[in-house]
């Protein structure tokens, strides 16, 4: 039988169900339903805004289709159940084994919450979310060796078909084909238009893993109601790799004590390894990884 880490390996990607518990399940609904409400009401200002696809985001467009931060304890008890949930046994368990390090060296990183526009449909451009679509195969080649040391993930509340995906991209460099539909700032008309492309289709509580830099894209049906939990951990040895696209969504809050105090033991020492990450990396070198 094919383990996780295989197909992973091998695909760019795998499907894991049952990592949120029936206890879980509707405590999670009701938080992501209290944080969606918050943002559509205006007062929850950290949120990813229809017409901007990549950080940083602005508040031109009254619309969202993402909410960030979901740790953040002005968030309030919301905050304490999403945490839970990033730190328990079930989730960093499978984050381990596809990282192939040890529970105490992973890293905590960012948990974000994915949502139907209201307005107005919205689509992502095709991307991988650390190399920019101008790089030339040889630099396309070279980010993908060193991308193995963080797992990226989408766990669905509800059923979710909006994420696409090329299985085994994150291996090698587009083809010529493949960069005429992710060359641009356009996202695509038809996702499916990619060589190679899948749609994927996760039923409520199932969970998909990723490699970030395979190449995707997403398209956000505004009349379908979603509420994906969307969320990264990492390899605190190879962190400062990742560095750039973590910290590029604004984390000086994880600094505050009431986050802490917020967190388990073990969330505690994977706060940590964060601390130590932008300790290493000044603020001011940072910069953003895409456009658009």
């Amino acid at each position: 039988m094919t383990s996780i880490k295989e197909t992973y390996d091998d695909q760019g990607f795998v499907v894991v169900p049952g990592l949120i518990s029936p206890e879980e399940y509707p405590k999670l609904q009701k938080a992501a339903e209290a944080a969606i409400d918050r943002t559509r009401q205006g007062s929850w200002p950290y949120r990813r805004t229809v017409g901007k696809q990549f950080p940083p985001f602005t508040d031109d467009n009254p619309d969202s289709w993402g909410i960030q931060h979901l740790m953040h304890p002005e968030l309030g008890q919301p905050a304490s159940v999403f945490s839970d949930w990033y730190t328990s046994d079930a989730l960093t368990s499978v984050c381990a084994e596809l990282l192939q390090c040890s529970e105490e060296d992973l890293e905590l990183e960012l948990f974000n919450l994915l949502i139907n526009p209201l307005s107005q449909s919205f689509a992502l451009r095709w991307h991988r979310d650390d190399v920019k679509e101008t790089a030339p195969p040889e630099e396309e080649r070279a980010a993908l060796d060193v991308w193995h040391n963080g797992v990226q993930w989408n766990t669905a509340l509800y059923e979710d078909s909006c994420l696409y995906i090329v299985p085994g991209s994150h291996k090698v460099p587009r083809t010529p084909e493949q960069r005429v539909h992710s060359c641009t700032m356009d996202a695509p008309k038809n996702p499916m238009d990619m060589p190679g492309a899948v749609m994927l289709t996760l039923k409520p509580g199932e969970t998909v893993f990723y490699n970030s830099n395979i190449l995707h894209c997403a398209a956000y049906d505004h009349t379908v109601k979603r509420a994906t939990l969307h969320a990264c951990m990492g390899d605190a040895h190879y962190s400062a790799a990742r560095g750039r696209n973590i910290l590029q969504h604004g984390l000086s809050w994880v600094n505050e004590p009431r986050f802490r105090e917020q967190l388990s033991p073990k969330g505690q020492r994977m706060l940590g390894k964060l601390l130590n990450l932008q300790k290493e990396i000044p603020a001011e070198s940072i910069g953003y990884s895409l456009d658009g």
